[in-house]
């Protein structure tokens, strides 16, 4: 089901990315940033950029590091490059955000530093990226799921060019007017395919695969699934084709971008069918908590959907750009990120620590790390928070805002100390907790001795 070895950093990284999402809700409730701030302040790509990179990008290539195997059959390439991609990144990330921070007047930086932690960023993903392209190219022909994962790591690409071009151009040492233009109109390309391409094609590529898993759904290629794949590979190279337009000064960008929009919103129309077909499918009448937190997740995904569609018909998409952003990031992939870890969190732990005491001595379910019951209430919390949060971005309340974000970042902490007592096999009774030939995980370093399935 995980493959044939457990990701020996896969935790590492989530441990990083947890870390970031603190911060950022941190920042928020802080007044930190938009909507404290405007958009383009640099408080607010300080905000901005430990969201979508330290956390949800982390996050993001931490699980593919685990499921690029599964969706190919094939084990991972060039694992040793995971620990140095991970410390880049952590560097980068970090460097950026204070970077940012020093833009706004409120430390003193030279202006080298945020094109120096570009690089490091750039280069992290880049070692990081090897590792699933090498392994995606010897798994040819992939299946549709993996093809979902190669459409998210090109719009990765041309989002990290043109963030260190941004990085480059503000930190005085790209002076080029190509440079100055993309960094003036190509923003909100940057966006589109960082939040649209890199991190919500790829989770629904790899939602694919894990909810028939979870949910024990018949599994295989459908029509449906595959015009998602046509259409959402359709508006991301739209998009991405805006770039050389911008550089070269041409018109018929609008055009591009509306019928990329319309391509888009295709392609989230169809996904949503198909994930109901997937629950309806089911053979697994009793479901778990991921399955039922991830509800709120697709309800933001649909939420999303129809404002952005309402804000383009009425021509108000620059007035609700905010709300819209936030539904996307903290209700679609914030909620998926956060119902997926609770279960993908004690399943690795159970395989990596009664792995090899498996048919020698009883072992606990998987179930017996969680209490689900424990940890419903306070999904719930998050998914109030949130949308508490996205209306008061819509009437501009900006202390209702930073309330909520109080509320959100307490339900996110106790869902962290939840992840982290399941780690700590804290639920499991001490009779079973480490009977005879379980090795006992470790918090967040990787156990250089992990369990190999025959």
């Amino acid at each position: 089901m995980f493959g044939a070895t457990l990701s020996r950093w896969t935790m590492s990284y989530f441990a990083a990315a947890l870390a970031f999402l603190l911060i950022g809700e941190t920042m928020m409730v802080l007044g930190y940033g938009y909507p404290a701030a405007a958009m383009e302040a640099p408080e607010t790509l300080a905000l901005v950029h430990t969201i979508a990179l330290g956390w949800l990008s982390l996050l993001m290539a931490g699980a593919l590091l685990q499921f690029v195997p599964v969706l190919v059959g094939r084990p991972l390439c060039c694992t040793h490059l995971a620990l140095p991609a991970l410390v880049l990144l952590v560097a980068g990330i970090a460097g950026l955000v204070v970077g940012f921070v020093g833009l706004s007047g409120s430390v003193d930086l030279p202006p080298i530093a945020l094109p120096v932690a570009a690089v490091l960023t750039i280069a992290g993903f880049a070692l990081i990226g090897f590792v699933f392209a090498v392994t995606l190219w010897r798994a040819r022909p992939l299946p549709l799921t993996a093809r979902f994962v190669v459409i998210g790591l090109g719009a990765l690409v041309v989002t990290v060019l043109l963030g260190g071009t941004y990085a480059f151009v503000l930190g005085g040492v790209a002076g080029a007017d190509a440079a100055i233009a993309l960094t003036l109109e190509g923003v909100s390309l940057h966006a589109v395919l960082g939040l649209g391409g890199w991190l919500t094609f790829t989770t629904m590529g790899v939602s694919y695969r894990l909810l028939t898993m979870f949910m024990l759904s018949p599994d295989g290629e459908r029509r449906s699934s595959r015009i998602v794949w046509l259409s959402g590979s359709g508006a991301l190279g739209l998009v991405a084709g805006v770039v050389p337009l911008i550089l070269a000064g041409s018109i018929g960008r609008f055009a591009l971008l509306l019928l990329a929009a319309f391509l888009g919103v295709l392609a989230v129309v169809v996904y949503a069918s198909d994930i109901f077909r997937i629950y309806r499918e089911r053979r697994r009448r009793e479901i778990e908590l991921n399955i039922r937190a991830s509800i709120g997740a697709f309800g933001a995904l649909a939420a999303a959907t129809v404002l952005f569609v309402g804000l383009i018909v009425t021509g108000r998409i620059e007035q609700g750009i905010g709300s819209l952003v936030y539904l996307v990031a903290f209700g679609w992939l914030t909620g998926m990120g956060l119902a997926q870890l609770y279960k993908i969190i004690p399943f690795m732990t159970w395989l990596e620590c009664y792995g090899p005491a498996l048919g020698r001595t009883p072992t606990p379910r998987v179930q017996d790390l969680v209490v689900e019951r424990r940890a419903l209430g306070w999904f719930r919390a998050f998914y109030a928070s949130m949308l508490v949060a996205t209306l008061s971005l819509s009437v501009g309340a900006e202390p209702l805002f930073r309330l909520a974000s109080l509320c959100q970042l307490v339900a996110i902490l106790v869902l962290v100390l939840e992840f982290t007592r399941a780690r700590r096999l804290s639920n499991v009774p001490v009779s079973l907790r480490l009977p005879t030939g379980a090795q006992r995980p470790h918090l967040f370093l990787p156990s250089f001795q992990l369990w190999r399935q025959p």
